[in-house]
């Protein structure tokens, strides 16, 4: 009888893990949400401590004053460029079929007639114009539309108001002797992410910079609107830059073959930048994750997760980097290793 109802249990703990590992997959796109909403909480709440430190003032007071200043800041971007970027974008769009077609004629003077290179750049063009055109949409989109955008922002303005509830609300779910390590472990993941962010930011503005002004010297069309996207795509390790280097060089054969292979070294160039000098930076102030485990992390979050996966990779990797370290290897071995710098500004 004993056996009996000991297997029992052990079926109901198995259909009650079932049933939980449904609902998790069935919330993931909200789950998604959440995290992208812990996100730019980090954002706001490192804005806050610059906005402290300036002025003095505290608490909510402080944090309207950061929410504010960036908002402040990407409204000022948009009204100052706004109007220039729409513009190249539809430079973009518009003068990709053209610039392919200089690209076809240009392989088939140096002799490269396969057709199945042709049917990758076709697919490639495809996929790169299809990303243009919906640009906007992306921006605006984190699931089913703007409500999902607003939701996101809303609720990374209520957790950075008030980021101990949530944390402590955390805590107490766990049993009381792992109640210590679990706030380090929060605490470590916090400081990672906004680390992580303030060097990622700097790391994009920078990418955007360079891109921009040899864009701008080699003559390419829509050079700002390249470099935005350059920038923007920088945000997703290894796949972005690779995404955003294509409509540059097919482009750029709009002006010429030379041009286009000057704008390869151009993106190649970059890229060597931003691996040696602005990653290492980037890694100082979060964490360092390896280059192969960020290289599967993005194609596994692709894969589960679809676009909003891949937009969310890095940070992700990040956060699950520090939390294996903290739980596992200093929690469940034993093992002293550094998990995270502490938090500071750049």
């Amino acid at each position: 009888m004993t056996d009996t109802g000991g297997f029992a249990r052990r079926c109901l703990i198995v259909l009650a893990i079932a049933v939980v590992a449904l609902v998790f997959y069935q919330m993931i796109n909200l789950l998604l949400l959440i995290f992208a909403a812990a996100t730019i909480a980090s954002i706001f709440s490192a804005a806050r401590v610059g906005i402290t430190r300036l002025t003095g003032l505290r608490g909510g007071a402080a944090l309207a004053v950061a929410v504010l200043a960036v908002i402040g800041v990407l409204a000022g971007v948009f009204t100052m460029f706004g109007t220039q970027i729409a513009r190249e974008m539809d430079t973009i769009r518009e003068r990709f079929p053209a610039a392919l077609s200089s690209a076809q004629a240009q392989l088939q003077a140096w002799g490269v007639e396969a057709e199945s290179i042709r049917r990758l750049i076709d697919q490639g063009a495809g996929d790169v114009s299809a990303i243009v055109s919906r640009a906007g949409g992306y921006a605006l989109s984190a699931g089913s539309g703007v409500a999902d955008f607003l939701l996101v922002v809303v609720g990374a303005i209520f957790l950075a108001a008030q980021p101990d509830i949530y944390r402590r609300g955390l805590v107490l779910m766990v049993p009381k002797s792992h109640e210590a390590l679990t706030a380090q472990a929060l605490d470590d993941t916090g400081h990672a992410l906004q680390g992580w962010l303030r060097g990622q930011l700097l790391s994009m503005l920078a990418v955007s910079l360079l891109t921009f002004t040899g864009l701008w010297l080699l003559g390419v069309p829509a050079a700002l609107g390249l470099a935005l996207i350059a920038g923007l795509l920088d945000f997703i390790p290894f796949v972005g830059p690779i995404i955003a280097a294509v409509p540059a060089i097919i482009l750029a054969f709009l002006v010429g073959p030379s041009t286009a292979l000057w704008t390869l070294g151009l993106y190649l160039l970059v890229q060597q930048i931003q691996g040696n000098i602005l990653q290492p930076l980037v890694q100082r102030y979060a964490v360092d994750v390896p280059p192969a485990v960020l290289l599967f992390a993005v194609a596994g979050a692709g894969v589960l997760f679809g676009f909003l996966g891949i937009l969310l990779s890095a940070p992700l990797t990040v956060v699950a980097f520090v939390l294996v370290q903290r739980l596992y290897i200093q929690g469940a071995l034993g093992k002293d290793i550094k998990v995270v710098t502490e938090p500071t500004t750049l």
